[in-house]
C-alpha cells in the first residue's frame, strides 16, 4: 500500500509538471481574449517591411530578377524581406511599446508582380491576392502564421488580420482595354447585363433580372461575363487562384476601373483589381469559408476589412454574423471587426453611413486622422475636435459604439502624421515637428477610440508622402529615399535598423499606452468636451470610470504659446493625480481647476 501511495503521488507530480503549463497557457488566452476591442491598444505594421527573420524566403521560392521574384530591397515599391519569423523574433519589442494588439497588412499569397511595362510594382503589401488559404512565400508558411499567433497570445497580444473581399489580384484582361489601368468603368444603363458590349449588342444571359435579385436562381442564369467588355484570362493564370472558383469570370463585375462614385464605387476595378461580384450568393459562401477558416485553423482576434466602402451592404450583412459566429464558436467572444471607409474629410457621417447601413461593427476613424491633422498643426482650432466629437451619434451605436473605433495618426496609404502636419501647414517650423507629433500621439491614446500605431512612427518616421513613400522598412533599409530623410528625434536614419526603445517617441507612446490601458475611464469611459475655441490654443476633456464614475481630465495646448485658464470639472472632483504632463493638485473651487500648459503640452489628471 505504502508503494503504491508513493507511486500515485509521483503520478499526479507529473501530470501537474506536464499540464500545469497547458493550463497557465489556456488561462492566459482566456484573459486575453476576455478584453474589448476599446481595451486594446493596436500596433499596425507591414511585416515584409518589418524584420527578416529567413533569408531564404526573400524571392519567394521564385527565381529570377526583380520582375519575376518581386524581391528588390533598394526599390520602394518590391519586396524587401520581412517575414513572419522576423517578426516573432520583435514582439517584445512591440509589447515594450505598450501595444496590445499586432494588426497585420494582408498575409496571403500575392501575385508576386503586376502593372504595365515599366511601372511595375510588387505584392509585397499583401492586397494583390491570388491564393486565400495560405501565406505568401516571402513572408514563410501557414506554420510560421501559426507560430505567430501562438507567440503573440502567449504574451498577452491580440492578433488582427487585414483581409480584402472587394478584389483580388489582376489577372483577368478587358479585350478592348491597351492598358489596364486606363479602362473606363462601363455602367448597367449602357451595357446592360443581358446584352453583350452594349444596349445593341447580341442577347445574352437571358433570364437574368440584375445584382438586386441575391437568389441563387436568379444568378444561374448569369453565364456570360461578356456584358461590358470582352474578358480575357492569359492562359498561365488560368487557375492561378485559390479556391478554384475565383478562377471563373462570372465572379467578377468586368466593367472597367471604378471612379469611385456611384454605382461605380461598388462595381468597378479598383486601379485594376479585379472587383469581385460580391453580389452573388456564391461569392458570400465562398468567402464566409475563406476567412472563417482562418478563424477555426489560427484562432485570430480579428479582421481588418480592406475597401470595405467599395462592397454593397448585403455582403457585410450576412458576412459579418457569420464571422462572429465563427468566431465564438472557437471561443473569442470580442472578435474585433472594423472596415476601411477612407475619406480625408472631416465627415464622420460619411464613416457612419457603414455601421448603420453595411452593418459593420466598426470602422477605422478617417474623420478624426483628418481632425488632428487640422488642430495639431493649428490649421484649425480646437473646436474642430468638439465638432467630430459631437458626431458620434451618427454610429449605429452612438457614443458607446465610437469607443471602438480605431484611432490613427497616420497610415500606409495616406502618409505619416509628420509629413501630414507640413502638408496642411505650409510654414510649419521643423523645430515644432517634434513636440506637435507628441502632442497628437498624447490625443490619440487618451481620446475615445481604439489607438492604433503606425510601425516606425515611434522611431521618428516621417515620410515625403503617402502609399510606398510612407512605407520604410524598421530593419536597416536599403532604399536610398528612404535613408536620405531625416527622422524625428533622432541623427539615426532607415539605413540603421529603427527598433530603439529609448527613442523619445517610443518612451513617450509606451508611457501614455500604458496609463490608457491601466485606467478604465481611458479604455471604456465616455467623454465631456469641458473646453474648446474657433482658435489654436486649450482643448479639454473629461472622461469618466464606467464603474465608479471617476473623473479623468484630459488637457490638450495645440498653440505654440502657454495657456493659463480655468476648466469646469465636477464638483466631487477635489484634488488631482498627475498621471502624465503637470495638474494642478486640487481644484481652485468646487467645480473648477486651473490649466497651466506649455506649447504643445498636454497633460492626463485623474481625479479624486
Amino acid at each position: 500500500m505504502i508503494k503504491f501511495a508513493f507511486s500515485r503521488s509521483i503520478l499526479a507530480a507529473l501530470l501537474l509538471a506536464t499540464t500545469g503549463p497547458a493550463i497557465a497557457q489556456a488561462q492566459n488566452l482566456a484573459s486575453v481574449r476576455a478584453r474589448l476591442p476599446q481595451d486594446e491598444v493596436i500596433y499596425f505594421l507591414l511585416p515584409d517591411r518589418f524584420e527578416n527573420g529567413d533569408t531564404s524566403n526573400d524571392r519567394g521560392g521564385l527565381s529570377g530578377g526583380p520582375l519575376t521574384t518581386g524581391f528588390d530591397p533598394t526599390h520602394k515599391g518590391f519586396f524587401h524581406g520581412g517575414d513572419l519569423k522576423g517578426l516573432t523574433t520583435r514582439l517584445d519589442y512591440i509589447k515594450g511599446l505598450g501595444a496590445t494588439t499586432v494588426w497585420l497588412s494582408p498575409i496571403f499569397a500575392n501575385k508576386a508582380v503586376q502593372g504595365p511595362p515599366g511601372q511595375e510594382s510588387a505584392g509585397y503589401h499583401g492586397y494583390w491576392i491570388t491564393d486565400f488559404t495560405r501565406v505568401d512565400p516571402h513572408l514563410g508558411t501557414n506554420a510560421d502564421f501559426k507560430a505567430f499567433v501562438d507567440a503573440a497570445h502567449a504574451k498577452g497580444l491580440k492578433v488582427y488580420m487585414d483581409i480584402v473581399v472587394n478584389h483580388t489580384a489582376d489577372v483577368i484582361q478587358l479585350a478592348e482595354c491597351a492598358n489596364q489601368l486606363d479602362c473606363p468603368y462601363r455602367s448597367i444603363a449602357d451595357y446592360p447585363y443581358q446584352r453583350r458590349g452594349g444596349v445593341k449588342g447580341a442577347a445574352i444571359n437571358q433570364g437574368f433580372t440584375g445584382e438586386a435579385d441575391a437568389s441563387a436562381a436568379n444568378f444561374a442564369r448569369l453565364k456570360d461575363p461578356n456584358y461590358a467588355y470582352t474578358v480575357r484570362i492569359p492562359p498561365a493564370e488560368r487557375n492561378i487562384k485559390v479556391p478554384a472558383w475565383l478562377n471563373d469570370p462570372i465572379y467578377y463585375h468586368n466593367r472597367g476601373n471604378s471612379t469611385f462614385r456611384g454605382e461605380s464605387s461598388t462595381m468597378g476595378d479598383f486601379s485594376s483589381l479585379d472587383d469581385v461580384f460580391t453580389e452573388n450568393p456564391r461569392v458570400i459562401s465562398g468567402m464566409i469559408d475563406i476567412y472563417g477558416a482562418w478563424i477555426d485553423r489560427f484562432g485570430v482576434d480579428g479582421f481588418r476589412i480592406d475597401t470595405a466602402q467599395h462592397v454593397n451592404p448585403e455582403f457585410w450583412q450576412k458576412f459579418v454574423p457569420a464571422m462572429l459566429q465563427r468566431a465564438r464558436a472557437r471561443g473569442i467572444p470580442n472578435f474585433h471587426i472594423f472596415g476601411e471607409v477612407a475619406t480625408s474629410e472631416m465627415d464622420p457621417a460619411h464613416t457612419a453611413e457603414n455601421t448603420r447601413v453595411d452593418k459593420l461593427p466598426s470602422v477605422l476613424d478617417f474623420p478624426m486622422t483628418r481632425a488632428l491633422v487640422d488642430v495639431v498643426s493649428g490649421a484649425a482650432g480646437t473646436d474642430e475636435m468638439a465638432k467630430l466629437f459631437r458626431a458620434d451619434a451618427l454610429y449605429e451605436g452612438g457614443a458607446q459604439a465610437a469607443l471602438q473605433l480605431p484611432t490613427f495618426l497616420g497610415n500606409h496609404d495616406a502618409g505619416r502624421f509628420p509629413m501630414l502636419l507640413k502638408m496642411f501647414k505650409k510654414d510649419l517650423p521643423d523645430a515644432e515637428l517634434l513636440p506637435r507629433d507628441m502632442l497628437g500621439h498624447a490625443m490619440l491614446l487618451t481620446l475615445r477610440g481604439v489607438p492604433t500605431i503606425y510601425s516606425g512612427d515611434e522611431q521618428g518616421f516621417v515620410g515625403l508622402g503617402g502609399d510606398q513613400a510612407a512605407r520604410q522598412d524598421m530593419f536597416a533599409s536599403r532604399v536610398d529615399s528612404y535613408n536620405q530623410q531625416p527622422l524625428l528625434g533622432t541623427k539615426s536614419t532607415t539605413a540603421q535598423a529603427s527598433f530603439n526603445p529609448q527613442h523619445p517617441l517610443y518612451q513617450e507612446i509606451a508611457k501614455l499606452a500604458r496609463i490608457r490601458t491601466s485606467h478604465a475611464a481611458l479604455t471604456r469611459g465616455l467623454q465631456l468636451i469641458r473646453f474648446a475655441d474657433d482658435k489654436p490654443g486649450l482643448f479639454a476633456v473629461s472622461r469618466f470610470d464606467p464603474a465608479n464614475g471617476r473623473e479623468m481630465l484630459l488637457l490638450y495646448n495645440t498653440s505654440n504659446k502657454p495657456v493659463q485658464q480655468n476648466v469646469r470639472v465636477e464638483t466631487r472632483s477635489q484634488s488631482f493625480e498627475t498621471l502624465a504632463g503637470q495638474c494642478a493638485a486640487t481644484a481652485t473651487a468646487p467645480g473648477t481647476v486651473a490649466v497651466d500648459l506649455p506649447a504643445f503640452g498636454y497633460a492626463v489628471c485623474n481625479a479624486r
